[in-house]
Formats: C-alpha cells, sequence, structure tokens
C-alpha cells in the first residue's frame, strides 16, 4: 500500500471546465474496479486542485488517473519536463498501512473530506518537528486515515468521518519522550498564517469526486 497526494492548478479561467474532466474520467473508475486503487479523491480550492491516493500494488502517478485533466492545468517548472502535478510530502500521519487487510475500512464512511491551511513560512521547520515526534513517539491516537501534507508553506489534509481511531500496528521510529505532555504547549496557534476572516488552521474545501473499492 501506497499513498499518494499531489498538488495541481487549473489554468486561469478553467476551473469549470477543468472540475467537470475530473468528475468525469474514466481512467481513475477503471483503475479502481482492477484493484489498483483503494481510495481515491479529489479536491479543489480556489485554482488549486488537490489528489489523494491509496495505491495497492504500485505507484499510479497523477497523469495515469486523470489524464483528460491535463489540457487544463498549468505547468509546474523545477524539473527538466514541466509537470502538471507536485508531489505533496507527507508531514504528519497518525497511522500508515501496514497491508491491504489493515487498510480496509471496516464500517462504511459517511464523508470524505480535503482541507487547507498555510504556514507561516518560518514556522514550517517547527511544524515538522512537533509532527515527527508525536508522529514517530506515537504520543497519543488519532483518526487513522487522517493526513496532512505540505508543498511550500501550503498544507492540505485528508480525513475520513466516522474518525476510526487505533493503536498503529507499524511501530514507531522513535524512542525519545519529547512531544509535550499537553499538547496545547506546542502553541500550533502561532504557526498558522490567519485567514482573512481571522480563522486559524484549517478550512474545508470543496470535493470534485470521492471512490473507495468497496463502494
Amino acid at each position: 500500500m501506497i499513498r499518494l497526494i499531489a498538488r495541481a492548478q487549473f489554468k486561469e479561467g478553467c476551473e469549470g471546465q477543468g472540475a467537470e474532466a475530473a468528475k468525469l474520467e474514466e481512467a481513475v473508475r477503471r483503475l479502481i474496479g482492477q484493484g489498483e486503487l483503494m481510495t481515491v479523491g479529489c479536491f479543489k480550492w480556489e485554482r488549486n486542485v488537490f489528489l489523494y491516493v491509496e495505491c495497492v500494488h504500485r505507484l499510479l502517478e497523477p497523469e495515469e488517473l486523470l489524464p483528460g485533466m491535463a489540457l487544463y492545468l498549468e505547468d509546474w517548472p523545477g524539473h527538466a519536463d514541466k509537470r502538471k502535478w507536485i508531489p505533496m510530502i507527507d508531514v504528519f500521519h497518525f497511522n500508515e498501512p501496514a497491508g491491504f487487510g489493515h487498510w480496509l475500512r471496516k464500517d462504511p464512511v459517511e464523508r470524505r473530506v480535503g482541507r487547507v491551511a498555510h504556514l507561516k513560512p518560518e514556522m514550517a521547520a517547527s511544524y515538522i518537528y512537533y509532527h515527527y515526534q508525536l508522529q514517530e513517539e506515537q504520543a497519543f491516537h488519532g483518526p487513522k486515515y487522517e493526513i496532512i501534507a505540505m508543498h511550500e508553506n501550503l498544507l492540505f489534509g485528508y480525513q475520513e468521518f466516522p474518525a476510526v481511531v487505533e493503536q498503529p500496528v507499524i511501530a514507531g521510529k522513535l524512542r525519545t519522550k519529547g512531544t509535550p505532555e499537553n499538547w496545547s504547549d506546542s502553541r500550533m496557534d502561532l504557526h498558522f498564517q490567519p485567514w482573512p476572516d481571522g480563522h486559524l488552521y484549517f478550512k474545508p474545501v470543496e470535493q470534485l469526486f470521492a471512490y473507495y473499492c468497496g463502494e
């Protein structure tokens, strides 16, 4: 099992056409039917598109899942060959797949949610520091399928409801005890850029589609 989160950006004026292309894409549904994917969700915020993928046998790139969207997406610089999709870095999860059976949902999922937030750029290292400690010390348990990824200072989070909270099967990588006993002492409120309305932390975004192999 491989989890992937990627980010793309619609060309200006192509948001509606690109969103419709995502909803009509046949390739992703075919790959679900072939057993190559467990869960896949696509989310939109302004001109940003986010893709959350659980690959069963091999890493499937976004271009293979959503070829019909390419016409509506900007090119990203940074590589010799420009890309439509940028992989986002997994910066936090409470749990990770130990195998296909471990990751299967045992109860129906009512909602799959994408959400976004912006870190203050100067606080990105601190955010990763605290969250890596929490993740690998397994200082406390949280939603099994929740994951937060980052590109530049933009965070994208994936969640499922009702939340499933389980002790991780895979052992943490740290034997230290650095996570604050009271998580509020990490002062996450100082890490985030406020939204124009003053809200801190994450806001939910529009879901274009979400599929699961058992549905």
